[in-house]
């Protein structure tokens, strides 16, 4: 009788002892095995929507619109125009290293519907031949007589470049650093208290052999932080090289590579009594790409075996220099203010 009993004990147990109805399996959904069956296409997606949020998260513009800012060497003013008519800043000198507008034109053709925007924006104003070397101080526009201290809120040099042809990069590095102490000497005159210096590099050789860093500790700054330059926030911003537009053959304006597509860092730099302090034991870290903590390097770089790419020897948008051969002296131009 009491195997009769566990038989029918077993049979309602499913065959395992128990006398528990079997419970009926669930299909689970959105569990460690889902992501097996996720499209190839789907994740893709989701990759670049998270990195579009990030660029957008780490978004910085060094100003706001109010500040009184100085643009040197600004090449086709395409990035003052944009500060003067998207960003709607009232405290605007744009400064360019060439003479006058002839001169201007004649490298960048399309210039004049960048003059027309800042010269239609209240304050502002663009002044030619400027040397970064040689430059200031100078006042807010409006403002008569010598001033005591400097009156710029924000002095932003992008892509600062002696131009030339050399393929010697320890040759090119040097007259890069030269150009860059010589613009943080002057620049450090113009910035007001509490003021900063703003200067933007492509992250590659040669550029990450100046040690512009270093460079600034000559005029008393030190890098507070710096972060991704990201064209897109300048409508109408394109990267200009040194020496103008580039021509084909047939001398039409064409072709060429786009600077705007290249990674680059702009640095902030402030007077070293301004840095704020390190933050308290137990703070949150910033993000590698934000970190900036300044490390020891040497006066000038190692040699290099490397060589730049041609377009590396002129590829920037802002400079001091037209030209630089093998018989040249120094980075150096003639234009001052």
């Amino acid at each position: 009788m009491g195997g009769k009993k566990r038989e029918v004990a077993r049979k309602r147990g499913g065959g395992n002892g128990s006398s528990r109805p079997q419970a009926k399996k669930q299909k689970i959904i959105g569990g460690p095995a889902a992501s097996f069956s996720k499209s190839p296409f789907s994740n893709t997606r989701n990759k670049k929507l998270k990195k579009q949020q990030q660029r957008q998260a780490d978004a910085v513009l060094p100003f706001t619109p109010h500040e009184t800012i100085l643009l040197v060497g600004e090449g086709d003013l395409s990035f003052g125009a944009s500060l003067a008519d998207h960003h709607g800043c009232t405290n605007l000198t744009a400064t360019v290293l060439e003479k006058d507008l002839a001169e201007l034109s004649g490298k960048y053709p399309h210039v004049a519907d960048n003059i027309a925007k800042i010269d239609a924006a209240d304050g502002c104003r663009l002044l030619y031949g400027v040397d970064a070397r040689k430059m200031g101080p100078y006042t807010r526009k409006g403002v008569k007589g010598r001033v005591t201290t400097g009156m710029m809120d924000r002095i932003i040099f992008n892509f600062p470049h002696v131009g030339g042809k050399s393929t010697d990069v320890n040759r090119q590095v040097r007259y890069n650093q030269e150009m860059l102490v010589g613009f943080f000497a002057r620049a450090a005159l113009s910035l007001a208290p509490r003021g900063s210096i703003v200067v933007t590099l492509f992250e590659a050789e040669p550029y990450t052999l100046w040690n512009i860093r270093d460079l600034a500790r000559h005029s008393g700054l030190a890098v507070e932080r710096s972060f991704r330059f990201q064209p897109a926030l300048y409508p109408g911003y394109r990267h200009a090289r040194t020496l103008g537009v580039v021509r084909n053959k047939a001398g039409e304006v064409g072709g060429g590579w786009k600077g705007e597509d290249r990674p680059a860092r702009s640095y902030v730099f402030v007077r070293k009594e301004d840095v704020p302090e390190p933050p308290a034991a137990g703070s949150k870290k910033p993000r590698p790409d934000d970190e900036d903590e300044d490390e020891d390097v040497p006066e000038l770089p190692a040699t290099s075996s490397k060589r730049p790419r041609p377009d590396d020897d002129d590829d920037d948008n802002d400079d001091d220099d037209d030209d630089v051969s093998d018989d040249a002296s120094d980075g150096a131009t003639s234009g001052g203010d």
